[in-house]
């Protein structure tokens, strides 16, 4: 239990360095294709920081996850089906994982500011909740 601790709040730190960095990118009157794959790799960064704290409760439950090319969303489902997040907080996790699939898979002079935005500024809310959530399970 201490390791999955200090692994988890390991995490937690860097995800909290990268949600500073991600207002103060916010924050930014201007919003050059510079600023918005800042943005953009500051939510990718953000979401794998998510993801690898759930992959880290699920090994501690003893929970294997198959590697395939759902795995991102079987994690998440999984995550579900061990009451590790809630049903609701997994659909809002789905929006950022969808969009880390296109920022791996993409370029990032095709970032829609319109779209990135929206997920960009509820991110820290997503957060909490999924920080607030874990809490009791490690």
């Amino acid at each position: 239990m201490d390791e999955l601790f200090r692994e988890i709040l390991a995490e937690k730190e860097h995800i909290s360095n990268t949600l500073h960095a991600l207002q103060e990118a916010l924050e930014r009157k201007e919003k050059t294709i510079v600023e918005l794959a800042a943005i953009a790799a500051f939510l990718h960064n953000t979401y794998n920081g998510m993801e690898n704290i759930l992959k880290r409760i699920l090994k501690f439950k003893g929970i294997s996850i198959a590697i395939s090319e759902s795995f991102h969303k079987d994690l998440l489902d999984l995550s579900v089906d061990n009451q590790i997040i809630s049903f609701e907080l997994s659909r809002k996790l789905d929006e950022f994982r969808a969009f880390r699939h296109f920022f791996v898979h993409g370029y990032g002079i095709m970032l829609d500011g319109e779209r990135l935005m929206p997920l960009a500024e509820n991110l820290p809310n997503i957060w909490e909740q999924l920080n607030s959530g874990i809490e009791c399970i490690y």
